[in-house]
């Protein structure tokens, strides 16, 4: 799950990072609303954590953009304020939920979760399933009928996203992204090389399900 960090207090936003990469999230963390939103406006995250009072745009006037571009990502607002009229003013604004600061780790963590699980996208047992194989969410553990295999972050990422998305094209562009983050300078042969090990792991556990090269788009994987 790929969120958004967009919080200008520096010490702060590498605390959090860290938090939720240890909590199996990829993060991207901006620092002023600028940057937040042009991240945001690409529509790659699954949900974004957006600081109030930020520097050349502020959270408000971000929201307010990402709602009037259709982008209807899960937002939880973090801000110093705790008056009722600033929540109400971001609740109505389109924001999902809001969390004031100081606030404990374990309570914004749970607020993602809930999120998560309003969209939908809650996982039984925690353990993907499509095709003839499994991906555990915890464990990144492949597993097939002819046995099982541990993904590296990358390789887990990637194949989620195809998991999500069977028998859809998908190109390089939105994996790089995705998976290395909007600033990355991956290249396409990064991803190709990832795709590859990928391709020898499905192999291993026995799946007939396979990754696909669309040329000149991207990839397919196709049940």
């Amino acid at each position: 799950m790929k969120l958004l960090l967009v919080e200008d207090e520096k010490q702060l936003s590498e605390a959090l990072t860290q938090l939720l990469i240890k909590n199996h999230y990829s993060v991207d963390a901006v620092l002023d609303g600028e940057s937040g939103l042009d991240c945001a406006l690409t529509g790659i995250y699954d949900l974004i954590v957006l600081d109030i009072m930020l520097p050349k745009i502020n959270g408000l006037e971000i929201l307010k953009e990402l709602r009037a571009n259709e982008i209807s990502t899960p937002v939880i607002l973090l801000t110093a304020k705790g008056e009722t009229s600033d929540k109400v003013q971001g609740l109505d604004g389109g924001a999902d939920d809001y969390l004031t600061k100081p606030f404990a780790s374990e309570e914004l963590l749970a607020r993602i979760r809930a999120l998560v699980r309003r969209k939908g996208e809650i996982i039984p047992d925690n353990v993907l399933t499509i095709s003839d194989f499994r991906l555990n969410l915890d464990t990144y553990e492949l597993e097939g009928d002819s046995g099982s295999v541990r993904l590296t972050l990358k390789e887990y990422e990637i194949l989620k996203y195809f998991m999500y998305r069977p028998n859809r094209a998908v190109s390089k562009d939105d994996l790089i992204v995705k998976v290395w983050g909007f600033d990355s300078e991956a290249e396409y042969n990064n991803l190709e090389v990832y795709i590859s090990f990928l391709r020898k792991k499905l192999l291993h556990v026995g799946t007939k399900a396979t990754i696909s090269t669309l040329r000149g788009i991207g990839y397919k994987m196709e049940e």
